[in-house]
């Protein structure tokens, strides 16, 4: 698989995940083990890379953090 980069990163929704996951007082952990509860596989190093643009981000996990995190897909994208 091809990953593209943008702007030095690969994906654009990591700093609102992090901003989010803050927000609800989470840790990456705490994070990673809600996401799994919900079925979601993601483990806390997933979720720094994601965090810091270091890994793409499927459609299919946007909507998963989404949903964990309590906020609409779209406000993953804001500010981008």
């Amino acid at each position: 698989m091809k990953i593209y980069w943008h702007e030095g990163k690969k994906n654009s929704i990591g700093e609102n995940v992090r901003r989010f996951r803050r927000e609800a007082k989470l840790t990456q952990k705490g994070l990673s083990e809600q996401l799994q509860l919900a079925g979601y596989e993601f483990d806390r190093l997933t979720i720094g890379r994601i965090e810091s643009g270091n890994r793409f981000v499927a459609d299919y996990e946007v909507k998963a953090l989404a949903e964990v995190l309590h906020v609409k897909m779209e406000t993953l994208f804001d500010n981008i």
